[in-house]
Protein backbone atom coordinates (compact mmCIF):
# COMPACT_ATOMS: atom_id res chain seq x y z
CA UNK A 1 0.00 0.00 0.00
CA UNK A 2 2.82 2.40 0.84
CA UNK A 3 4.53 1.48 -2.45
CA UNK A 4 1.36 2.31 -4.41
CA UNK A 5 1.08 5.64 -2.57
CA UNK A 6 4.70 6.41 -3.46
CA UNK A 7 3.98 5.62 -7.12
CA UNK A 8 1.04 8.06 -7.02
CA UNK A 9 3.43 10.78 -5.89
CA UNK A 10 5.91 9.90 -8.66
CA UNK A 11 3.39 9.63 -11.51
CA UNK A 12 0.81 12.25 -10.59
CA UNK A 13 2.85 14.83 -8.69
CA UNK A 14 6.25 14.62 -10.43
CA UNK A 15 5.47 13.37 -13.94
CA UNK A 16 2.16 15.23 -14.22
CA UNK A 17 1.80 18.30 -11.99
CA UNK A 18 5.42 19.42 -11.72
CA UNK A 19 6.15 18.45 -15.33
CA UNK A 20 3.16 20.47 -16.59
CA UNK A 21 4.24 23.61 -14.74
CA UNK A 22 8.02 23.57 -15.23
CA UNK A 23 8.58 21.52 -18.41
CA UNK A 24 5.70 22.44 -20.74
CA UNK A 25 7.49 21.05 -23.81
CA UNK A 26 8.82 17.50 -23.56
CA UNK A 27 8.23 14.05 -25.00
CA UNK A 28 5.73 13.45 -22.20
CA UNK A 29 3.33 15.76 -24.04
CA UNK A 30 3.19 13.71 -27.23
CA UNK A 31 -0.46 12.71 -27.39
CA UNK A 32 0.12 8.91 -27.24
CA UNK A 33 2.54 9.34 -24.31
CA UNK A 34 0.19 11.82 -22.63
CA UNK A 35 -2.73 9.38 -22.94
CA UNK A 36 -0.59 6.53 -21.63
CA UNK A 37 0.48 8.71 -18.71
CA UNK A 38 -3.16 9.33 -17.80
CA UNK A 39 -3.88 5.58 -17.91
CA UNK A 40 -0.89 4.98 -15.63
CA UNK A 41 -2.05 7.65 -13.16
CA UNK A 42 -5.59 6.25 -13.10
CA UNK A 43 -4.30 2.70 -12.55
CA UNK A 44 -1.98 3.61 -9.70
CA UNK A 45 -4.60 5.83 -8.05
CA UNK A 46 -7.10 2.95 -8.08
CA UNK A 47 -4.45 0.57 -6.76
CA UNK A 48 -3.77 2.94 -3.87
CA UNK A 49 -7.49 2.97 -2.99
CA UNK A 50 -8.08 -0.77 -3.29
CA UNK A 51 -4.84 -1.69 -1.52
CA UNK A 52 -6.20 0.32 1.42
CA UNK A 53 -9.40 -1.74 1.27
CA UNK A 54 -7.36 -4.96 1.04
CA UNK A 55 -5.24 -3.91 4.03
CA UNK A 56 -8.37 -3.19 6.07
CA UNK A 57 -9.85 -6.57 5.15
CA UNK A 58 -6.56 -8.27 6.03
CA UNK A 59 -6.63 -6.71 9.51
CA UNK A 60 -10.27 -7.74 9.85
CA UNK A 61 -9.47 -11.38 9.04
CA UNK A 62 -6.37 -11.44 11.26
CA UNK A 63 -8.26 -10.11 14.28
CA UNK A 64 -11.86 -11.30 13.84
CA UNK A 65 -11.68 -14.53 11.80
CA UNK A 66 -9.25 -16.88 13.49
CA UNK A 67 -10.32 -19.86 11.36
CA UNK A 68 -9.55 -17.99 8.12
CA UNK A 69 -6.35 -16.45 9.47
CA UNK A 70 -4.15 -19.49 8.90
CA UNK A 71 -5.09 -19.81 5.23
CA UNK A 72 -5.73 -16.18 4.28
CA UNK A 73 -2.96 -14.28 6.10
CA UNK A 74 -0.02 -15.64 4.14
CA UNK A 75 2.55 -14.31 1.70
CA UNK A 76 1.05 -16.29 -1.21
CA UNK A 77 -2.41 -14.88 -0.59
CA UNK A 78 -1.00 -11.36 -0.38
CA UNK A 79 0.77 -11.81 -3.74
CA UNK A 80 -2.42 -13.12 -5.32
CA UNK A 81 -4.57 -10.28 -4.01
CA UNK A 82 -2.07 -7.60 -5.03
CA UNK A 83 -1.68 -9.13 -8.50
CA UNK A 84 -5.45 -9.49 -8.99
CA UNK A 85 -6.18 -5.92 -7.89
CA UNK A 86 -3.37 -4.54 -10.06
CA UNK A 87 -4.57 -6.38 -13.18
CA UNK A 88 -8.23 -5.43 -12.64
CA UNK A 89 -7.37 -1.78 -12.05
CA UNK A 90 -5.16 -1.75 -15.13
CA UNK A 91 -7.93 -3.13 -17.36
CA UNK A 92 -10.43 -0.74 -15.82
CA UNK A 93 -8.18 2.24 -16.64
CA UNK A 94 -7.37 1.32 -20.25
CA UNK A 95 -10.47 3.14 -21.68
CA UNK A 96 -8.92 6.45 -20.57
CA UNK A 97 -6.41 6.03 -23.40
CA UNK A 98 -9.22 6.45 -25.96
CA UNK A 99 -10.78 9.52 -24.33
CA UNK A 100 -8.25 12.05 -25.60
CA UNK A 101 -7.28 13.56 -28.94
CA UNK A 102 -4.38 15.93 -29.86
CA UNK A 103 -4.74 19.56 -28.85
CA UNK A 104 -2.08 20.66 -31.37
CA UNK A 105 -0.41 19.05 -34.36
CA UNK A 106 3.05 20.45 -35.16
CA UNK A 107 4.91 19.03 -38.16
CA UNK A 108 2.53 16.07 -38.17
CA UNK A 109 3.37 15.34 -34.54
CA UNK A 110 0.37 15.33 -32.13
CA UNK A 111 0.89 17.27 -28.90
CA UNK A 112 -1.05 17.43 -25.60
CA UNK A 113 -4.33 15.78 -24.67
CA UNK A 114 -7.82 17.18 -24.84
CA UNK A 115 -11.09 15.35 -24.38
CA UNK A 116 -12.84 14.23 -27.54
CA UNK A 117 -16.30 15.77 -28.14
CA UNK A 118 -17.82 12.30 -27.77
CA UNK A 119 -16.41 12.10 -24.24
CA UNK A 120 -18.75 14.89 -23.15
CA UNK A 121 -21.84 13.72 -25.05
CA UNK A 122 -21.96 9.91 -25.17
CA UNK A 123 -23.75 8.30 -22.17
CA UNK A 124 -21.23 5.45 -22.06
CA UNK A 125 -18.41 7.87 -21.20
CA UNK A 126 -20.53 9.59 -18.57
CA UNK A 127 -21.22 6.23 -16.93
CA UNK A 128 -17.53 5.30 -17.16
CA UNK A 129 -16.43 8.57 -15.56
CA UNK A 130 -19.09 8.39 -12.86
CA UNK A 131 -18.05 4.82 -12.05
CA UNK A 132 -14.40 5.85 -11.69
CA UNK A 133 -14.86 9.10 -9.79
CA UNK A 134 -17.91 8.39 -7.61
CA UNK A 135 -18.79 4.69 -7.40
CA UNK A 136 -15.25 3.41 -6.76
CA UNK A 137 -14.35 5.71 -3.81
CA UNK A 138 -17.83 5.37 -2.27
CA UNK A 139 -17.71 1.56 -2.38
CA UNK A 140 -14.16 1.63 -1.01
CA UNK A 141 -15.27 3.96 1.81
CA UNK A 142 -18.23 1.72 2.72
CA UNK A 143 -16.07 -1.42 2.75
CA UNK A 144 -13.35 0.23 4.84
CA UNK A 145 -15.94 1.53 7.32
CA UNK A 146 -17.66 -1.87 7.57
CA UNK A 147 -14.46 -3.84 8.17
CA UNK A 148 -13.16 -1.29 10.66
CA UNK A 149 -16.40 -1.23 12.67
CA UNK A 150 -16.41 -5.04 12.89
CA UNK A 151 -12.70 -5.15 13.75
CA UNK A 152 -12.88 -2.46 16.42
CA UNK A 153 -15.98 -4.08 17.97
CA UNK A 154 -14.13 -7.40 18.22
CA UNK A 155 -11.03 -5.76 19.70
CA UNK A 156 -13.01 -3.85 22.34
CA UNK A 157 -15.04 -6.93 23.32
CA UNK A 158 -11.93 -9.11 23.60
CA UNK A 159 -10.09 -6.41 25.55
CA UNK A 160 -12.90 -6.07 28.12
CA UNK A 161 -12.99 -9.85 28.63
CA UNK A 162 -9.21 -10.01 28.95
CA UNK A 163 -9.17 -7.16 31.48
CA UNK A 164 -11.80 -8.82 33.68
CA UNK A 165 -9.95 -12.14 33.57
CA UNK A 166 -6.63 -10.55 34.55
CA UNK A 167 -8.23 -8.60 37.41
CA UNK A 168 -9.94 -11.74 38.74
CA UNK A 169 -6.70 -13.69 38.48
CA UNK A 170 -4.33 -11.15 40.03
CA UNK A 171 -6.71 -9.01 42.05
CA UNK A 172 -5.19 -5.77 40.71
CA UNK A 173 -5.10 -3.96 37.40
CA UNK A 174 -1.86 -4.42 35.47
CA UNK A 175 -0.47 -3.17 32.19
CA UNK A 176 -1.25 -5.70 29.50
CA UNK A 177 1.07 -5.72 26.43
CA UNK A 178 -1.62 -7.45 24.35
CA UNK A 179 -4.20 -4.75 25.10
CA UNK A 180 -1.63 -2.09 24.29
CA UNK A 181 -0.98 -3.80 20.95
CA UNK A 182 -4.71 -3.88 20.21
CA UNK A 183 -5.01 -0.21 21.12
CA UNK A 184 -2.35 0.62 18.53
CA UNK A 185 -4.25 -1.44 15.96
CA UNK A 186 -7.41 0.60 16.63
CA UNK A 187 -5.47 3.87 16.26
CA UNK A 188 -3.95 2.69 12.97
CA UNK A 189 -7.32 1.63 11.57
CA UNK A 190 -8.99 4.87 12.62
CA UNK A 191 -6.15 6.98 11.22
CA UNK A 192 -6.13 5.31 7.79
CA UNK A 193 -9.92 5.28 7.51
CA UNK A 194 -10.36 8.89 8.62
CA UNK A 195 -7.58 10.00 6.29
CA UNK A 196 -9.18 8.23 3.31
CA UNK A 197 -12.68 9.56 4.01
CA UNK A 198 -11.70 13.18 4.67
CA UNK A 199 -9.27 13.50 1.77
CA UNK A 200 -11.55 11.86 -0.81
CA UNK A 201 -14.77 13.57 0.30
CA UNK A 202 -14.21 16.75 -1.74
CA UNK A 203 -13.77 14.85 -5.00
CA UNK A 204 -16.86 12.72 -4.34
CA UNK A 205 -18.98 15.80 -3.56
CA UNK A 206 -17.69 17.56 -6.69
CA UNK A 207 -18.51 14.58 -8.90
CA UNK A 208 -22.00 14.28 -7.41
CA UNK A 209 -22.92 17.97 -7.68
CA UNK A 210 -21.49 18.97 -11.04
CA UNK A 211 -21.87 17.02 -14.29
CA UNK A 212 -18.98 15.66 -16.29
CA UNK A 213 -19.10 18.55 -18.78
CA UNK A 214 -17.79 20.87 -16.05
CA UNK A 215 -14.57 18.92 -15.69
CA UNK A 216 -12.24 21.36 -17.53
CA UNK A 217 -11.94 24.95 -16.31
CA UNK A 218 -8.38 25.86 -17.29
CA UNK A 219 -9.62 29.12 -18.86
CA UNK A 220 -11.80 29.97 -15.85
CA UNK A 221 -9.44 29.84 -12.89
CA UNK A 222 -11.75 32.00 -10.78
CA UNK A 223 -14.68 29.64 -11.28
CA UNK A 224 -15.90 28.05 -8.04
CA UNK A 225 -16.24 24.64 -9.72
CA UNK A 226 -12.65 24.80 -10.93
CA UNK A 227 -11.35 25.71 -7.46
CA UNK A 228 -13.41 22.97 -5.83
CA UNK A 229 -12.15 20.47 -8.41
CA UNK A 230 -8.49 21.38 -7.89
CA UNK A 231 -8.83 21.27 -4.09
CA UNK A 232 -10.23 17.75 -4.49
CA UNK A 233 -7.25 16.73 -6.63
CA UNK A 234 -4.85 18.20 -4.08
CA UNK A 235 -6.48 16.32 -1.20
CA UNK A 236 -6.45 13.07 -3.20
CA UNK A 237 -2.70 13.43 -3.71
CA UNK A 238 -2.25 14.32 -0.04
CA UNK A 239 -4.01 11.07 0.92
CA UNK A 240 -1.18 9.18 -0.80
CA UNK A 241 1.31 10.83 1.55
CA UNK A 242 -0.62 10.38 4.77
CA UNK A 243 -0.81 6.57 4.70
CA UNK A 244 2.98 6.30 4.47
CA UNK A 245 3.36 8.82 7.32
CA UNK A 246 0.81 6.94 9.44
CA UNK A 247 2.76 3.71 8.93
CA UNK A 248 6.03 5.45 9.81
CA UNK A 249 4.55 6.77 13.06
CA UNK A 250 2.69 3.65 14.24
CA UNK A 251 4.52 0.61 12.83
CA UNK A 252 7.90 -0.30 14.32
CA UNK A 253 8.77 -2.78 11.56
CA UNK A 254 7.92 -0.22 8.89
CA UNK A 255 10.25 2.33 10.52
CA UNK A 256 13.02 -0.26 10.65
CA UNK A 257 12.61 -1.13 6.97
CA UNK A 258 12.57 2.56 6.07
CA UNK A 259 15.80 3.12 8.00
CA UNK A 260 17.38 0.15 6.21
CA UNK A 261 16.44 1.63 2.83
CA UNK A 262 18.00 4.98 3.75
CA UNK A 263 21.17 3.35 5.13
CA UNK A 264 21.63 0.92 2.22
CA UNK A 265 23.40 3.32 -0.24
CA UNK A 266 25.88 4.39 2.45
CA UNK A 267 26.54 0.73 3.34
CA UNK A 268 27.31 -0.06 -0.31
CA UNK A 269 29.67 2.94 -0.56
CA UNK A 270 31.53 1.85 2.58
CA UNK A 271 31.92 -1.70 1.26
CA UNK A 272 33.45 -0.40 -1.96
Amino acid sequence: MAAADLMVIITDVILNRINNFYFPISFLFYTPVCSLRIVLMATISKCSVWYTVAFTFDRFVAICCQKMKATYCSVKTAYRIITTLSVLNCFQSIPWYFVFSPLLIINNVPFYCTGKPSYYTLPVWKVFTWFNRVFTPIVAFLLISLFNILTIRTILTASRVRKRMRVKKNGVKQNDPEIEKRRKSIILLFAISASFVLLWMTTIIYSLIWPIINYNYETQVNNIQYKFQQIGFMLNLLSSCTNTCIYAVTQTKFREELRNVVKYPFTVIKCE
